[in-house]
């Protein structure tokens, strides 16, 4: 990625292989100058609209599974093959699927020292180039989502970090409920945590999440779906932090068990990443 040069270090470009806080009224008016002004400041394309419009795009930004592996902490086993782009004309969507196993050719995954066993094959995503809100800079990750809501399906869209954990942001979680969870992770136990109502699953809807240096340290996170601001909230200390970008359909964990015997589709249309110097 060649960083614009208004900007200072927005990303760290690399490849590999989901409290106390700034006080609110600060926040707050920081996020109006992050959203309103956005317009008016040069941009930097990170992850353009049409990366899923042809395997040439798609292999320029993204890559296959877990920037670690094809494991982490659910019951699917990822897969190149489960995630398929759609090159009809405009279609610009990849659609991941999880197909169930059955005939115990998988061995166990390991997460947090447990052992999980494996009960469907399925596809992820993630970006080459590590996302991070440098100091002075506004990062926004948006896309278009037809995300499963039943039982044993746990879709998302979120930022980790490469170095340890946390910073984690959940842009947006499906944990099976029929409900679309927006969460910050400053700590496995200070956890800001939004679940809202997720309306027509079989439709796609719009995502957008706005995070912005608030004050050299502390991000500020905005999260939107469907054009409406759903909650705020504060990343501590997660300027300047390398953070991997997946796109994953994961089974079962948090979204509970037994999840279906039938084939599941997570469906992804324009995702993109831009990033700009924040106006105050």
């Amino acid at each position: 990625m060649q960083v614009h040069s208004m900007l200072a270090s927005v990303l760290l470009l690399a490849y590999g292989g989901h409290a106390a806080s700034t006080p609110a009224q600060s926040l707050s008016v920081m996020a109006e100058a992050t959203t309103n002004d956005m317009s008016a400041a040069p941009t930097t394309t990170i992850i353009p609209r049409d990366s899923f419009s042809s395997q040439s795009a798609f292999d320029a930004v993204w890559d296959y599974n877990y920037p670690w592996g094809t494991d982490h902490n659910g019951a699917a086993r990822m897969d190149k093959g489960q995630s398929r782009l759609d090159l009809a004309a405009d279609a610009n969507t990849l659609t991941m699927t999880a197909k169930r196993v059955t005939d115990g050719s998988q061995k166990p995954a390991s997460h947090g020292g447990k052992s999980i066993s494996i009960h469907y094959l399925s596809g992820t995503i993630h970006a080459r180039q590590h996302m991070t809100v440098a100091t002075g800079t506004t990062v926004e990750l948006a896309g278009d989502f037809r995300a499963p809501v039943a039982r044993g399906t746990w879709p998302a869209f979120w930022l980790t970090a490469v170095d340890g954990w946390p910073p984690e942001v959940d842009l947006a979680e499906w944990k099976g409920s029929g409900k679309i969870s927006f969460n910050t992770f400053n700590t496995s136990s200070q956890v800001a945590a939004k679940d809202v109502a997720y309306p027509s699953p079989s439709a796609f809807h719009a995502v957008r999440c706005v995070l912005w240096d608030a004050n050299g340290s502390d991000v500020g996170v905005r999260f939107y779906m469907d054009g409406q601001l759903v909650t705020t909230q504060v990343g501590r200390g997660f300027t300047g932090k390398a953070l991997y970008l997946i796109l994953d359909l994961q089974m079962e964990g948090s979204s509970g068990s037994p999840g279906p015997s039938s084939d599941t589709e997570f469906v992804a249309r324009g995702v993109s990443v831009i990033s700009y110097k924040t106006e105050k």
